[in-house]
Parts: C-alpha cells; structure tokens; sequence
C-alpha cells in the first residue's frame, strides 16, 4: 500500500470490511516478521458503547485480530489509555473488548497504568507510554468523528491515547493543536484504520451518531485526517494540527491527488440510526434510498450550515438517494439526482462540496 492510498469499503458485517481492508493493504508484508509484536490503539476515551459514536467497534478489533493471527503473527496486544477522569478499564468492559481479549486470547493494556519516558519531537519534549514506544508495528484504530475542541478527531489526535494522563493536561494548557501534530512526530503510525460506522456529529464523547457505515485505510495519518475534514464538510484549516503535522514532515493534506481505492458499493441497505439531532436536520432533506455515505455525508454538510446560520426554514428540501435516478426536481445531492436542474455530481459528494453547493444555490 503506498502513503497516497485510501482504501474504502461499505457495508454492515465490519469485522470482515476490517479483514478486508487489511488483505488489500497487504498488512501482513507490510509487517513482515511474524515474531514483531503488534498493538491496536482503538479509541476508547470514554466508556461508552461504540453506537453511540465516540469509541472503536469490537468487531473491527476481531476482524483485525482474525487476519493477524491467520498470518501467523502471535504477539498482539490491545492497548489505550482513556481521557482523563474517565477509566480504561470500565471502557474496555462498556465496549465489549473484554470479550474480544478471552475469545482470541489478546491482552488488554491500560496504558493509564504504564511507566513512560521523555522524548524529543522536534522542537517540543513529550512523554510517551513505554509500551507503546515498545511495539513494533501499531494499528491506529480511530473513530472519524467531531470534536468539540478540535473540530474533528480521527488519527493524529487518537495517538493521545497512548500518552500518560499527565501529558495530556498539559496538552489542554497548550491548546492542543500544537503538542498533537508534534506528538505524531514520534508516535507510531504503521497502519491506519478508520471506524467510520456512526461517528458523533461533534462531541468526542459521542452523543449524536450519524450512519456511514464505511471503514478506510491509511498509512499516512495526515491524509488520513485532510479525508476527514472532506466527509465532515471543514477545510483542513479549520484543524490547525493538521497543517501544522504536515510541515513538521509527518504526511501530505493533498487528498486531491489520493489515490481511492473501492472494495465495493455502498448499496443502500442501511438504516440510519436518528438521535434528535439528525432527526431536526433530516427535515431538510428528502431522502429515497439513500446510500449510508452520501446520506452521512449530507448530515454532515447540514450541520456546517447550521453552524453557519445558512440553514433556514422554507429552503426547497434538497433530494438524495436512488429512489431519485431518472426523476427530475429542483435541487438535489449525488449522481442519482442528474437529471435535476440543480444537483451536485458524486457518489458521494464530499460534505465539504455539498455546503459549497447549497450555499450557493440557496442564496
């Protein structure tokens, strides 16, 4: 797999979507002797339930786990520290990994509890947990989701888990952006893959969930979290530590020359999981059928709209789905809607080309 790569697939069974991605990243050559320990670093900074849109999958753990040990790598370990004031142990129980670790007898580590040592990332001193710094390849296994603070989360900011509760004090005194793009400078990033299921509209803690039901794969974490702000309607902008990792030679923002990779179709047979929230901004749109990404991804863009204050009651509602192909309309999202006088061309549309669009076509 090359750094440019974006490996991406749909679907409902996300244990095999995690195998899936894996075998076509060819992870296990990638790694390559079967004796070096390999860790998954999941999100877990609360103990919360994965559908609630804050914490990783356990079935995207088992998926990995299965094609790990099919390849003969024996010494896997699963490991995260949660944020602080919450405790890694209730999270691994809340998230069903304690299953996870008896059925294929994988170690759980609460890096909370670890020792840690000081280490130079360019220009800034930063602790990190000696078992962590010990592994020698490391799953990163974020959730794409939003963040109160930072706007988004995804795989630079999930290495903070992997930093002792102190460090992560003083990253909030910092402000964040800076100390995480350093962080990555010395944090292990060997493979990405991203729980893009029902990630939170804007809360870490999760919340207000909304369907996609994808999983992606990465090498490079800042391409990794440029593709997030795409599906999340942000210009990479709006998340300073993105930029500021990419200068510091961590990775590339340039998501217009990734290179997609498609594992399959998103066929529409999900049904989307509504809080309140999506509820009141589904009531701008007119879905029939609608595939999980592109429906995801209009959420998404509404909800930078109301930021925005560009979200206003008496708008046409805008269409989307393939109950749409060959049906003609005013206004509408995604290539099912062509034939539309005004509808925007994708399968999916980025979020971040939807606001653009209704922003324009609404004035």
């Amino acid at each position: 797999m090359n750094q440019n790569d974006i490996i991406i697939i749909h679907g409902t069974n996300y244990k095999e979507m995690a195998i899936q991605v894996l075998e076509k990243a060819d992870v296990a050559s990638d790694i390559g002797d079967r004796n070096k320990s390999v860790a998954l670093k999941p999100n877990l900074v609360v103990a919360a339930h994965p559908s609630g849109g804050a914490t990783t999958h356990s079935e995207l753990l088992a998926g990995v786990i299965e094609y790990l040990q099919d390849h003969g790598f024996q010494n896997i370990s699963i490991m995260e520290g949660s944020w602080v004031g919450d405790n890694t142990q209730s999270a691994f129980s809340a998230s069903g990994y304690r299953e996870i670790s008896r059925k294929y007898h994988v170690p759980l580590i609460d890096l909370q509890r670890d020792s840690y040592t000081e280490y130079e990332a360019k220009g800034m001193k930063i602790n990190l947990c000696d078992k962590a710094a010990a592994v020698d390849y490391m799953i990163n296994m974020p959730v794409l989701k939003g963040h109160c603070q930072t706007t988004v989360t995804c795989a630079l900011k999930n290495n903070k888990g992997i930093i002792p509760n102190v460090e992560k004090r003083k990253f909030h005194t910092m402000g964040l952006h800076k100390p995480i793009a350093h962080l990555n400078v010395i944090a292990p990033n060997d493979f990405i893959l991203v729980d893009n299921i029902c990630g939170d509209l804007d809360f870490e803690e999760g919340g207000n969930p909304v369907t996609m039901n994808r999983v992606l794969g990465f090498k490079d974490p800042v391409l990794c979290d440029s593709y997030v702000c795409d599906c999340m309607g942000y210009a990479v902008d709006d998340v300073p530590y993105i930029r500021m990792a990419e200068k510091l030679g961590v990775g590339s923002t340039d998501t217009a020359h990734a290179n997609f990779i498609y594992l399959n179709e998103d066929r529409g047979t999900s049904k989307f999981k509504m809080t309140r929230r999506v509820q009141n901004l589904a009531k701008y749109a007119d879905a029939k059928d609608a595939c999980s990404a592109c429906y995801g991804s209009l959420i998404y863009a509404l909800d930078r709209l109301n930021d925005s204050g560009s979200l206003r009651k008496g708008l046409p509602p805008i269409c989307i789905g393939q109950g749409y192909k060959g049906q003609t309309g005013a206004i509408g999202v995604g290539q099912c809607t062509c034939g539309f006088s005004k509808f925007l061309k994708g399968c999916p549309p980025k979020a971040i080309d939807m606001v653009e669009f209704l922003e324009e076509n609404w004035k």
